[in-house]
Order: C-alpha cells, then sequence, then structure tokens
C-alpha cells in the first residue's frame, strides 16, 4: 500500500496509547484527539501548492512563498468533529465541510444522511478527517463524495485503522495519500477494531 503512510512518531505512538486507555476521561480524550490531528496533517500539508510572492517587512521587501490555493477540511460526522480543532489550530483560515455517514449495524454498509460542503473545491487541498478506520466504508463513500464534487487534490487522516478497511480504502483511491496514527490487525463480527479504542464519537461526547 505505497499510498499509506503510518505515523512512527514518538509522540503520536503515545497519545494514542493514551486515547486507547479506558481511563482516559472525555476531557483529556477531546484533547488528544485534536493533537494527534495536528501531528497527523502535517505531513499531509505537504500536498499543499505554494506560489512565490514579495513581502514587505518593516526593513524592507522579501521574497516569500504563500499558499496559492485554499484548504478544505472535511469532518466526517460525528466523531470526525473531534478532529477538526486540531486542523483549525494548523490553519484556521481553512474552509469546513461536514459529511454525516453512519454504519448498518446488520449490513455494515455506510448510510449517507447529510452533506454539507463550500460551493467550489476544485483547485482546493482537501483533507478528510475521521478518527476510526473500521471497514472502510464510510471513508471510501467520504471520497467519492468530494470526487463528485470536483476535488482533485484529496488527503485521508485517521488516528486507528483496521488493516481491512485500510487496504480498501488504499485500493479503492490509490492516489489518494492516507494519513494513519496506527494500525490493528482485525475487526470483531460487529465490524468493530480490536483492541481499537471503543467507540470514538461515545468517548468524545460522554455519551459511552
Amino acid at each position: 500500500m505505497k499510498n499509506v503512510h503510518v505515523s512512527k512518531h514518538p509522540l503520536v505512538l503515545d497519545k494514542v496509547a493514551r486515547l486507547r486507555d479506558k481511563r482516559t476521561n472525555v476531557a483529556d480524550f477531546r484533547r488528544l484527539m485534536g493533537e494527534i490531528s495536528m501531528f497527523l496533517a502535517h505531513d499531509a500539508f505537504l500536498h499543499a501548492k505554494v506560489k512565490k510572492a514579495r513581502v514587505r517587512t518593516p526593513v524592507g521587501v522579501a521574497d516569500t512563498m504563500k499558499l496559492s490555493h485554499d484548504l478544505v477540511f472535511v469532518a466526517i460526522l460525528r466523531a470526525g468533529l473531534g478532529m477538526v480543532d486540531g486542523l483549525v489550530k494548523m490553519h484556521p483560515e481553512a474552509r469546513l465541510a461536514h459529511i454525516g455517514i453512519y454504519r448498518d449495524e446488520e449490513t455494515l454498509k455506510p448510510v449517507k444522511y447529510y452533506v454539507r460542503l463550500p460551493e467550489d473545491v476544485s483547485d482546493s487541498l482537501v483533507i478528510i478527517a475521521d478518527p476510526m478506520l473500521a471497514t472502510g466504508g464510510s471513508a471510501v463513500e467520504a471520497v467519492e463524495i468530494m470526487k463528485s464534487r470536483g476535488a482533485k487534490n484529496i488527503c485521508f487522516i485517521c488516528m486507528l485503522a483496521a488493516r481491512e478497511g485500510l487496504r480498501r480504502l488504499a485500493a479503492a483511491h490509490p492516489e489518494m495519500p492516507i494519513y494513519v496514527g496506527t494500525v490493528d490487525e482485525k475487526l470483531n463480527s460487529h465490524g468493530y477494531i480490536v483492541p481499537g479504542l471503543g467507540d470514538a464519537g461515545d468517548r468524545m461526547f460522554g455519551t459511552a
């Protein structure tokens, strides 16, 4: 999977370990999600395009580089909301989008129920965020939605992935870089990542 990049950063590994811990409270869980998102987005931002610019400083004129297009952060609802805070801290000027997809408990297939996107994303760097990549169905669907709206430069970030879901997403969109905090080997019969960290949405919102 040439388009998959699993983090080896010591701080990411440490923060993921804390996320997994069932003793981690809601406030710390939210904070850790934001912090991990910043680390994962760092590499995704390398795909942003820049252009030459001249800036007047207090003592002269500097030849510099500036972004030549905007960034769009896409949260897959609802757990993806927990990653937006870290992303916005990295680039407050970004536009935000939301895609609501849930997994049918019987078929394990994705069901789309909400899409709210900026008008034009064709020239944007689009970063799709979802903390958990289990079967991969929701992620594949989210990327297809963004492509159907004209997005051409897309990255995907998640904190924890099952190997099965990672293979599925990488195969469905082989040109798209995928940045992952860590990878677990399997899913259980209900499609949950094992050992995973439980339901990220429930733990983040305190509804577990």
